[in-house]
């Protein structure tokens, strides 16, 4: 099952890759405001950085500084990553991990049009990242780590690249009860960043158990029916409607990718995410 997981992310995501959505789309850059972004931030970054795939805004509550070296897990398009880049200046650096090369290769163009020189990007998994123990300042990530079969896999990794006195402030999708068994064990659902989603207490348990202090877990209070409402999305947590203006149709033609977004906007049409499920900011630190 896990590797079944792995390779419906990776396929998902990819497609999502080049699919073509853009904050250019009206309903992209609502998923992206309705979840914390600033309409200053959406601009400041090439519109192709943003597909609509965030729950949260993690760089806006990481509290960076000029310096810091900063690593966001599932970078996509490069959104939290060029973001970040900005806070932690020249003299810092702002490092992007994700499992697709299709999603690399565009945060690297993305990266290139907005003209920074402090950021890369790294094709890997996030619970093998090839990064140096003890190396990374701050880890951000941005409803990811849901995805990952093997979160205690993820949480040492964290744990093992930071610095002591180093932080964890990640966005991502907590159950607040369990899901009904058909959303629970649909593969799309995972995809869709709700059927990985681990309980608050059971994150927050498996953070202090890798060796996290200070774990804090709040609810944002977003509304995660935003993205059923939002017109032309496709990706994560986003049902795809019919699509306006072809903004979907290579994810749509690619791979019988059309069946699964089908599925998967079903299942969300019958079921009120917000009962179970709830968009959360995450911070913990690494002990000194």
């Amino acid at each position: 099952m896990s590797k079944q997981i792995t390779d419906a992310v990776r396929s998902q995501y990819a497609s999502v890759a080049v699919s073509g959505l853009s904050g250019d789309q009206h309903g992209v850059r609502a998923v992206a405001e309705a979840f914390g972004y600033t309409p200053e931030e959406l601009t400041s970054i090439p519109a192709e950085a943003n597909m609509g795939l965030s729950c949260g805004n993690p760089t806006a509550i990481a509290n960076l500084r000029p310096g810091e070296v900063v690593v966001d897990l599932g970078s996509g398009g490069g959104i939290d990553v060029l973001l970040a880049a900005r806070k932690v200046g020249p003299t810092g650096k702002a490092i992007g991990i994700d499992m697709t090369s299709e999603m690399i290769e565009l945060a690297r163009r993305n990266a290139k049009k907005s003209d920074v020189s402090n950021v890369e990007f790294h094709q890997a998994t996030i619970d093998r990242l090839p990064l140096p123990d003890s190396s990374v300042d701050c880890v951000i990530s941005n409803c990811v780590i849901n995805l990952a079969p093997d979160k205690t896999s993820v949480f040492r990794e964290i744990l093992r690249v930071l610095k002591p006195g180093g932080r964890l402030t990640v966005s991502d999708i907590a159950l607040k009860k369990p899901l009904p068994p058909e959303l629970g064990s649909d593969i799309m659902a995972f995809v869709g960043c709700i059927a990985g989603a681990l309980p608050i207490e059971e994150f927050r348990n498996g953070l202090a158990q890798a060796g996290f202090a200070h774990v804090e877990i709040i609810d944002s209070g977003a509304d995660l029916n935003a993205y059923a409402k939002v017109e032309n999305q496709c990706g994560c947590c986003s049902p795809t409607s019919e699509a306006e203006n072809g903004c979907c149709s290579p994810a749509v033609n690619q791979d019988g990718q059309d069946a699964l977004h089908t599925e998967l906007t079903d299942l969300l049409r019958r079921y009120n995410i917000n009962d179970y499920a709830a968009s959360v900011k995450i911070f913990a630190v690494k002990p000194r």
